[in-house]
């Protein structure tokens, strides 16, 4: 049979992807640009509408599509999609990792690294290609449903992350049989909300999408991402999947980027029977096509609407063409056409959810958790050390017995301590009823079982209920025909579970309460107009504080919560996201003294909903310093989190105070361990420009350097910002450096009250 020059390895990518699109027809062009939903049935996507992707396709479907293919003329193979973004979500056995909120409190790049890179060799095994992660939208309002997803508040600490994982997907380069794609999400100002509410109207200016929503999104640009994906909202009555200034002279102009842009869910569709601003497919193809899209995301019409579009003069065809090519070069770069990356079950049982990999992820996991508060009651037990089995024990033998009584909702609930995009979230249907199999995660019950000295007791009590999965009040279907997800209906608190959970706190010499949200309160369409624990939680708490017993507060949630003031006056805080399948134990490890806190927050604590925004880096201008009936201080600040000794900072000295635009501002602080117990540190440095042209943030995180200081030890750190980091954006929407006077700020966390504070000056 002859080689066709697009099946000849041999020959550049551009000459192939021209070959191949000169012998494609319109709608197999269009069909290229088409991706759908795999879960209803694959055989007529494939050879009917030619398209060129799929997504939520179930084990069985993807052999399906795959054997669909060869029956074709031209024999283009599938971009296999999914949202693999803390593990693979879908696929039963997976290695699930903490959700990247939970990530991002390590501000640790190389966990994020290691975190996408075993992600990626798990999925490599399943047939998948390309995984919508990472998010790189900044936290604004704590309402919103998709904070788990993100990287936190801040744009500097969110670039370096979300870069970390596009390097563990991509690995080597696209050739790797490993690496899969990294797609840069949602692009852009996706996260500004109106009340918090997921996909509204985002009422942003361009200064400030340059000044804190795109920076993150040049990061990752520049790291490689192959893939972007476009939010859902609208920018000034502009629709983002339309908006040709930010698509086409943004991101592929002023940027250079090349790669391959793609809608989310039904947006070209939306705008017809959502935004109306379109009234036919036809219309919204078009337009969709000449602001740069490339892959269209389940919308249907979008195949005839495209056609039409073409016929009536709407749209030209070498405008598909263009998309086109860059959807071909993607799979040429794969290498799909000479090895369409099948499922291997051999491989599969060999890498998915290995032993080697949940290491890595317990790893990662207990650099997420981050301690808020602690009287001294942790570690429980004092100087307990593990044993060969892993169970805590003291140094000269067991410890005196002890009766530990863990409580509350999310003290075994395993789809709380999992996450969104995490097997029964609701997303596909093969996983909504099993879900993972339950022996691979370790609850907060399961760890402190496994892992507290022998001759102690762990009592349980549940204590409380959050509330139950039901049908969403707007009925069972969006209008575009799709189905909506569940949502989560109250519970009232139970007088007897609230008693039983008293009783066992009365009898134990210290209660751990594991609090939080749960699947229903988490995640797209699922933003929520408070911020307090729902259900029976609040009761319980203030239950519990009311017996006198030590109390430590656990909250795995999938944003940070209004906390009740039984919950902020107990004698220790964990914050630990949704901390996934090792989760469990590695909070009982924090709680027993087995590992030493090492998290950081990666977003403010409110004190009260009504103090929304809170995020550390608002600028400059507000009229006063409270509310007239609360404060407008948080309750945890960006950057804070404890650990199990005392450190102080000291000495913050500058090598220069006096610098050009092409120098560095480089200094040292000395840190001091005054405790007994060593001490990992996250040393953060945040930049203020004193006096500039346009209203700024206070101050910007620019730099961080983890450091252990052993007890009783000092060590000298060393701290650099480059003078090109030290810019505004200007009313003229540029970034740039100006000359005057600044302060570098060293210290622990956001607060000011952390911070030590030294000047320099930038020259003309």
């Amino acid at each position: 049979m002859e080689t066709l020059p697009y099946q000849d390895p041999t020959l550049p990518v551009p000459e192939r992807v021209g070959d191949l699109i000169a012998r494609m027809t319109l709608p197999e062009k269009v069909g290229q640009m088409l991706q759908l939903d795999a879960q209803p049935g694959v055989d007529d996507l494939v050879e009917d509408i030619h398209v060129g992707s799929i997504l939520h396709a179930s084990p069985q479907r993807v052999l399906e599509a795959l054997d669909a293919v060869e029956r074709t003329r031209l024999k283009i193979p599938l971009l296999i999609a999914d949202d693999a973004i803390h593990g693979y979500s879908f696929w039963r056995g997976a290695t699930i990792f903490p959700t990247q909120l939970g990530a991002a409190s390590s501000w640790d790049p190389a966990a994020a690294e290691q975190m996408a890179r075993v992600t990626a060799v798990e999925v490599a095994s399943t047939g998948l290609h390309w995984t919508f992660s990472p998010v790189v939208c900044i936290t604004r309002d704590l309402r919103w449903g998709r904070v788990t997803e993100t990287f936190g508040e801040d744009p500097y600490l969110l670039g370096e992350l979300a870069a970390a994982m596009v390097r563990g997907y991509q690995g080597d380069g696209l050739d790797d049989p490993t690496a899969i794609l990294a797609c840069a999400k949602h692009f852009a100002g996706y996260s500004e909300t109106q009340g918090g509410r997921d996909a509204s109207e985002a009422d942003i200016s361009r200064r400030k999408l340059r000044s804190w929503f795109l920076p993150p999104f040049e990061r990752v640009a520049r790291a490689g991402a192959r893939t972007f994906m476009i939010g859902y909202q609208s920018t000034d009555g502009v629709p983002i999947v339309v908006n040709e200034w930010l698509l086409k002279e943004v991101l592929r102009g002023e940027w250079g980027w090349t790669g391959t842009l793609i809608t989310d869910w039904d947006n070209v569709g939306r705008m017809i029977w959502e935004q109306k601003i379109a009234p036919d497919h036809a219309h919204a193809a078009a337009r969709a096509v000449a602001a740069g899209n490339d892959m269209v995301m389940t919308t249907p019409g979008f195949f005839e609407g495209a056609q039409k579009a073409v016929a009536d003069g709407l749209l030209d065809e070498s405008q598909l063409d263009a998309a086109v090519a860059r959807i071909l070069t993607v799979k040429f770069e794969l290498g799909l056409f000479e090895d369409p990356r099948r499922p291997d079950p051999a491989r599969q049982a060999e890498v998915i959810g290995s032993a080697a990999h949940q290491e890595i992820n317990l790893q990662v996991t207990r650099k997420s958790l981050v301690l808020l508060r602690n009287s001294g009651v942790l570690p429980l037990g004092g100087d307990l050390v593990a044993g060969a089995d892993g169970r805590a024990t003291g140094p000269a033998g067991d410890p005196e017995p002890r009766t530990i009584a863990v409580v509350g909702p999310n003290a075994d609930d395993v789809d709380a301590q999992l996450g969104d995009w995490a097997g029964r979230s609701g997303q596909v249907d093969w996983m909504r009823e099993e879900g993972h199999p339950r022996e691979m995660t370790e609850t907060v019950l399961d760890g402190l079982r496994a892992l507290a000295p022998a001759g102690w007791t762990v009592a349980y009590a549940q204590g409380a209920e959050i509330g139950e999965l039901g049908p969403d009040p707007e009925g069972e279907f969006h209008p575009d025909g799709q189905p909506r997800m569940p949502i989560l209906h109250a519970a009232e608190p139970d007088a007897a579970m609230i008693a039983e959970a008293v009783a066992a706190a009365r009898g134990s010499d210290h209660v751990v309460a594991v609090v939080g949200d749960t699947i229903g309160l988490m995640g797209e369409t699922r933003s929520t107009a408070t911020l307090e624990l729902v259900g029976g939680q609040v009761a319980l708490l203030d239950a519990l504080a009311a017996t006198g017993t030590p109390m430590t507060v656990v909250l795995i949630a999938s944003k940070p919560l209004v906390l009740p003031q039984s919950a902020l006056d107990a004698d220790a805080i964990v914050w630990a996201a949704n901390p996934g399948m090792r989760g469990g134990r590695a909070i009982a490890e924090l709680l027993l003294g087995l590992v030493e806190p090492a998290g950081r927050l990666p977003l403010t604590f409110a004190r009260h909903v009504g103090q929304q925004p809170v995020y550390y880096n608002q600028v400059r201008g507000q009229h006063g310093a409270r509310y007239a009936d609360l404060t407008q201080d948080p309750a945890f600040a960006f950057g804070e989190g404890l650990t199990y000794s005392t450190v102080e900072y000291s000495g913050l000295t500058l090598d220069q105070t006096q610098l050009t635009a092409d120098g560095t501002v480089r200094g040292r602080v000395t840190l001091t361990n005054t405790g007994a117990r060593p001490s990992h540190e996250v040393v953060q440095v945040y930049i203020s420009d004193l006096v500039t042209s346009a209203t700024w943030t206070d101050k910007e995180l620019k730099s961080f350097v983890h450091v252990d200081v052993p007890a009783g030890g000092s060590v000298v750190v060393d701290v650099a910002v480059p003078v090109s980091a030290c810019t505004i954006v200007d009313a003229h929407e540029r970034r740039v450096v100006e000359p005057g006077d600044f302060e570098l700020l060293v210290g622990r966390s956001s607060r000011a009250a952390d911070l030590l504070r030294t000047p320099f000056t930038v020259l003309p």
